[in-house]
């Protein structure tokens, strides 16, 4: 099963989930803000994508803007990063799928053909 992290008003989450109910993939619907991954969660899923933690981070947001994320993230430990995505969902890049092996980070059908189909 996987765990798809996302924000209903968001439209590149809209497409990912539209995608996956064309495909018929069973999936854990999980709001990011109300239901975010926690700490070791986060930490597991960063760990199984072999990305850089930055890719995480919602770099669009408002949020990152307002806290001027870009200058201190360099700075920052990984055990900081994650401690500061859990603290809020919306600074997670969305959408997050997961199903205990695989992750996808935001939405590009090609990924989502390569890692889901």
């Amino acid at each position: 099963m996987i765990d798809f992290y996302c924000y209903p008003k968001c439209s590149t989450c809209r497409k990912a989930k539209k995608w996956m109910d064309e495909n018929d993939l069973a999936y854990n619907d999980l709001h990011i803000v109300e239901q975010a991954p926690n700490k070791e969660q986060l930490a597991t899923i960063i760990k199984k994508s072999q990305l850089p933690i930055k890719k995480f981070f919602n770099t669009s947001g408002k949020k990152y803007r307002e806290l001027q994320l870009k200058d201190k993230l360099p700075q920052m430990t990984d055990d900081e990063k994650i401690t500061l995505l859990v603290s809020d969902g919306m600074l997670i890049k969305r959408p997050l799928a997961f199903d205990g092996e695989r992750v996808t980070v935001g939405f590009r059908e090609e990924q989502f053909e390569q890692n889901w189909k």
